[in-house]
C-alpha cells in the first residue's frame, strides 16, 4: 500500500493512530470502497458503518443513518437539537430512545464511518453530533467519536427540496455536509485518492477530470460528443446498458426491450427472512425474466472463480428449474447464476468479547440479476461497465454527467445518445473551492506524526482529569441540597466527604502531575516509545487506580439509595448512576495503564468499560422492582434496617398504603442507628407519633429487641439529639383510583384520546396504553380506536414480519400509522391467538 497508493496508506494511519477527522474523497474508481471492506477487515477500533441510502448501505455493509440514528427524514434544526437543552423542555418528537444494545454501542464507539458522505446533508450530520454528545461526550465534537467520511463532492449531491431548503438556509450556507456547524468545529483531515483503477487509458481520465472540475474547453467537448450516434437507442447492441436521468425512463425501456423478446417471462419470486426494508431491496422481489433479455449482475461473485462482479453485463440463453445461464461478451462458456444472500445488518454488543459486532437482521435471497438495458445514473454510482449508452440530455443535479460518463471503463465502450452540451454539465462553485482547498492542503508524513503525538497526548490527558468526575458530583450533591426533607443527613454527609476527597486526593495531584509529564514530553512527543515518561505514568496510574477505587468505587458500591419521594429517588439515582459509570471507566482505564500507556489497549479497555452492565434486581411480593442490596449502608446496622424495611412493605402491602405512610426511609434509618428498646425511646425518634407508636411501636420494638439479642448488643443509642415528632392527626388513606378504569370510562362516555389526556393531566401515549389494556382483555373493540383499512395492513405486516417490535413496524408502515395504533393491534391480535412471536418488550 505504502509504494503503490502513498495516499491510501496515509488515509489508513489517520484512521488508526489518529483521533482525527478524515475525509476521504477521490475520482470515480479510485478504490474508496475497497479501502472500506478492507478496514473492516483490519481495523483495530471500535467500528459501524453508515450510509444515506438502503442501497448504499446494503453495499457498503452497514445500515442506514436514518435507521441506526432514528433521524426523521425532513429538515434538522440547530435549535432542536442544542445538546444543552434538557430532554423535558423539547418537543417529543425530537427526543430518540435508544434500547439498551444500541446505547452501548455508541458509548463504546471509537470511529464511525458514513459513506456516499456526498449525498448527506449538512443539518442530518450535524443530527449525528447531537445523539453522540447527548450519549457520549456533550462537550465535543460528535461525542469524541472519530468521524471517516468517504464520497466524491463531484458526484451525487444531497437531495434538498425547494421547501426544505427555505427552513434551512438561515442557518447553513449550502446543503453539502461539509456546512455542518458540528464539523466546522473539528479540525478534519481531507485526503484524495489519486491513482485511478478502473480506466486506464489517460486520454480517458483527461477527458473525465474536465468534465468532473467544469473545465470543459472546444476541443475536449468534440472529442466527447465524437461518442455521439444518432438513434443509438433504438440499436440491440450486444452488452451495452443505458444510463438515462429518471427512473421512469429506465423502467420503461426495460418493460419495452423485454415484452419484444416472445414468448411468456419467467418470474422468480424472492425470498426474505426477518427484516429486510423494501427500500433496501437490491434487485426486484419479482423478477420477471425471459431467454434474450439483457441483464445485469448486482453483486459480487465469492466463488474463488470470481466468474462475475457487480455491474457486470450479460444475456439469458438458459433458464431451467433452478439455474439461469447468463452468457457474456468475451466469455467462451455462460455463467450458471443461482440465487444468491444478501443481507441486513444489525449492530450488538457480543455478550462474551464485548466487541461490536455485525448481526443479521435479515436476508433477502434472490438472482443476482436485473434487467439491463437501462438503469438510472443515481442507482449506477459505484458500478463499472464495459459498454453503455449515456441520455443525459435531461441532466438535472450536480454530478449526474459525470457520474454517468465515469461508470465506463473506456472511451470506446462509451456511447451518447444525445450531444453532451456545456449545460449538462451541472457543478457548484461551493463544491470546486471546497475541493481546491482539499488539493492545496493535503496532510503529508510530517502531520500524520503530529497528529499521532496529539492523540496520545488527549488520551493522556483525559486518563489524569477528573474534572468531569467533580462536574458529576458536584450534581449529585446539588440535588441531595435541593432535597434536603426527603434524603436522610448521612446520604449527604457521604457524598460531601466524597467531594472533598475527589479534590484533595485526586484532582488536586493530577493537576500537579499534569505539568511533570508535560515536561517529559519534551524528550520525545511519542508517548508509547518515552520510556521516561512511560515510567511516570505506570507509577501514576497504580496510585491514581488506587485512590479512585477508595474515595469512589468501593463507596459507591456500598451505596442504597433509599428515598421515598419516588421523583426525588430517581434524579438522585440517575445522577449518582452517571457518576459510577465515569468512575468505573475511569478505574478501568487507570488500571489498563499500570504496566504502560498504549493507544490500542487503552482504547480497547474504555470501550468495553463504557459498555453498561446492569444491576441484578429481584421483586419482593409487592411486585415492585428493587435493587438486591437492600440493606442501608449509611445507617450503623445494616441488616436491622433490612429487617425493618421488609417488616415495612409487608404491612403497607396487608393494609393497602403507601409504603411511607407506615415508615419513611428517614425513620427507618434512625431505627437500624439508635436502637430504641421501650415505647418512650420509640417516640424520640423523628417520624413517631403517639398514634403510629401505639399502632407498630410493639412490633418494631420486638424486631429491635431480637436483632440486638442474637448480635449481643447491650445498652442503647438513643442519647442522641433528635426531636420528637409532633403529634399530628392521623389522615384516612384517599381510595385507590384505578387509572386505566377512569381512562376507559371516559373514552366510553364518548371523550377522545386527546381529551382524556388533557382532562387528566397525562400524555396521549399514556391514555393510549390505557386503552390498549382494554383491547388486550376483549372490554374495547379495537375497530372503535383504529379503521378497518389501517387494521388490515397492520395485523398483515405483524404476521409476516413474525416480529411484534414496534419501532421496524413504524418504519416499514410509515407517518399514517401512530405508535398508539400499533399497540393497540397488537393487543387485538394477541387476544384473537394470532400466530405471532410476542416480544413482551413491546407490550
Amino acid at each position: 500500500m505504502e509504494t503503490s497508493n502513498p495516499q491510501l496508506k496515509l488515509a489508513y494511519d489517520y484512521v488508526q493512530f489518529t483521533g482525527k477527522n478524515v475525509f476521504l474523497t477521490g475520482k470515480a474508481g479510485t478504490g474508496k470502497t475497497t479501502f472500506l471492506h478492507n478496514l473492516k477487515k483490519t481495523s483495530l477500533k471500535r467500528m459501524i458503518v453508515v450510509a444515506p441510502t438502503g442501497v448504499a448501505a446494503i453495499n457498503a455493509g452497514g445500515v442506514t443513518i436514518h435507521s441506526f440514528f432514528q433521524m426523521p427524514f425532513g429538515p434538522i434544526l440547530p435549535n432542536i437539537i442544542n445538546p444543552n437543552i434538557k430532554n423535558e423542555d423539547r418537543d417529543p418528537s425530537t427526543i430518540r430512545r435508544f434500547g439498551r444494545e444500541k446505547l452501548n454501542i455508541i458509548r463504546s464507539l471509537d470511529l464511525l464511518v458514513i459513506d456516499e458522505i456526498s449525498m448527506v446533508r449538512a443539518d442530518l450530520l450535524d443530527g449525528i453530533d447531537h445523539v453522540l454528545r447527548q450519549y457520549k461526550n456533550r462537550n465535543k465534537p460528535f461525542g469524541g467519536v472519530q468521524l471517516l467520511m468517504i464520497g466524491d463532492l463531484q458526484q451525487l449531491a444531497p437531495v434538498i427540496k425547494d421547501d426544505e431548503w427555505e427552513i434551512l438556509k438561515p442557518y447553513y450556507d449550502t446543503g453539502f455536509f461539509f456546512s455542518s456547524r458540528a464539523l466546522k468545529q473539528t479540525d478534519f483531515v481531507s485526503i484524495e485518492l489519486k491513482h485511478i483503477y478502473r480506466q486506464s487509458d489517460q486520454t480517458f481520465i483527461n477527458l473525465l477530470n474536465k468534465v468532473r472540475e467544469n473545465n470543459m474547453d472546444a476541443d475536449a467537448l468534440t472529442m466527447l460528443n465524437k461518442r455521439y450516434i444518432p438513434g443509438v437507442s433504438l440499436k440491440e447492441d450486444e452488452g451495452y446498458i443505458t444510463l438515462t436521468t429518471h427512473n421512469y425512463q429506465a423502467q420503461e425501456l426495460n418493460t419495452a426491450k423485454l415484452n419484444k423478446i416472445p414468448g411468456k417471462a419467467t418470474v422468480f419470486t424472492a425470498k426474505t427472512e426477518g427484516t429486510f426494508p423494501e427500500y433496501s431491496y437490491p434487485t426486484d422481489f419479482e423478477l420477471a425474466l425471459k431467454v434474450g433479455a439483457q441483464v445485469m449482475f448486482v453483486k459480487n461473485d465469492i466463488s474463488p472463480e470470481k466468474l462475475f462482479y457487480n455491474g457486470k453485463i450479460g444475456t439469458i440463453v438458459e433458464i431451467d428449474e433452478e439455474i439461469i445461464n447468463v452468457q457474456c461478451p468475451g466469455a467462451e462458456l455462460p455463467i450458471p447464476v443461482i440465487p444468491m444472500e444478501w443481507q441486513n445488518n444489525k449492530y450488538t454488543i457480543d455478550q462474551e468479547t464485548e466487541e461490536i459486532k455485525e448481526t443479521v437482521e435479515g436476508k433477502f435471497i434472490q438472482y443476482p440479476l436485473k434487467l439491463a438495458w437501462a438503469i438510472t445514473i443515481h442507482k449506477s454510482q459505484g458500478l463499472t461497465f464495459e459498454k453503455a449508452i449515456i441520455d443525459a440530455k435531461a441532466a438535472f443535479a450536480h454530478g449526474q454527467v459525470y457520474v454517468a460518463l465515469s461508470r465506463c471503463k473506456t472511451l470506446e465502450g462509451l456511447i451518447l445518445s444525445t450531444p453532451i452540451s456545456h449545460q449538462s454539465i451541472k457543478s457548484d462553485t461551493t463544491v470546486t473551492g471546497f475541493t481546491q482547498d482539499i488539493e492545496r492542503n493535503e496532510p503529508d508524513n510530517t502531520s500524520l506524526c503530529n497528529s499521532k503525538a496529539a492523540f496520545q497526548q488527549t488520551l493522556v490527558a483525559e486518563l489524569f482529569d477528573f474534572s468531569p468526575i467533580q462536574r458529576r458530583l458536584g450534581y449529585v450533591n446539588k440535588l441531595m441540597t435541593e432535597h434536603l426533607a426527603s434524603i436522610h443527613h448521612s446520604l449527604r454527609d457521604t457524598f460531601d466527604r466524597m467531594a472533598v476527597s475527589v479534590r484533595t486526593d485526586l484532582a488536586d495531584v493530577a493537576a500537579k502531575f499534569g505539568s511533570q509529564w508535560q515536561q517529559l514530553l519534551q524528550a520525545n512527543s511519542d508517548i508509547e516509545q518515552n520510556e521516561a515518561l512511560q515510567n511516570r505514568l505506570r507509577k501514576a496510574s497504580v496510585y491514581f487506580a488506587s485512590k479512585t477505587a477508595e474515595c469512589i468505587v468501593e463507596v459507591l458500591q456500598n451505596i442504597t439509595v433509599d428515598i421515598d419521594n419516588k421523583v426525588v429517588r430517581k434524579s438522585v439515582v440517575d445522577a449518582i448512576g452517571r457518576l459510577k459509570d465515569d468512575s468505573t471507566i475511569k478505574y478501568a482505564c487507570l488500571l489498563a495503564c499500570k504496566d504502560g500507556f498504549n493507544v490500542q489497549s487503552y482504547l480497547s479497555v474504555r470501550a468495553r468499560a463504557a459498555i453498561e452492565k446492569p444491576e441484578a434486581r429481584y421483586k419482593h411480593k409487592t411486585g415492585k422492582e428493587t435493587y438486591t442490596n437492600t440493606g442501608n449502608q449509611l445507617s450503623e446496622h445494616p441488616k436491622l434496617y433490612s429487617l425493618l424495611k421488609s417488616w415495612r412493605n409487608a404491612t403497607a402491602d396487608e393494609l393497602d398504603l403507601p409504603v411511607y405512610m407506615i415508615l419513611p426511609t428517614k425513620t427507618m434509618t434512625d431505627l437500624a442507628t439508635f436502637l430504641p428498646r421501650t415505647q418512650k425511646e420509640l417516640m424520640r425518634i423523628k417520624g413517631f407519633g403517639k398514634r403510629k407508636a401505639e399502632k407498630f411501636g410493639p412490633e418494631i420494638i420486638d424486631i429491635i429487641k431480637a436483632y440486638c439479642l442474637e448480635n449481643n448488643i447491650e445498652g442503647t443509642n438513643i442519647e442522641m439529639e433528635v426531636e420528637p415528632e409532633p403529634e399530628k392527626p392521623e389522615k384516612e388513606a384517599a381510595p385507590k383510583i384505578n387509572t386505566k378504569q377512569k381512562s376507559f370510562e371516559l373514552y366510553c362516555s364518548g371523550r377522545t384520546i386527546e381529551e382524556i389526556a388533557a382532562e387528566r393531566g397525562m400524555s396521549v401515549t399514556t391514555i393510549e396504553g390505557h386503552l390498549a389494556h382494554y383491547i388486550g382483555i376483549g372490554e374495547l373493540e379495537v375497530t372503535k380506536v383504529v379503521d378497518s383499512d389501517k387494521l388490515q395492513r397492520i395485523s398483515e405486516y405483524f404476521i409476516s414480519a413474525q416480529s411484534t417490535k414496534l419501532g421496524p413496524a413504524k418504519a416499514a408502515l410509515g407517518d399514517n400509522v401512530s405508535w398508539g395504533e400499533l399497540r393497540f393491534v397488537l393487543r387485538h391480535l394477541i387476544l384473537t391467538g394470532a400466530d405471532l412471536k410476542v416480544d413482551q418488550a413491546e407490550l
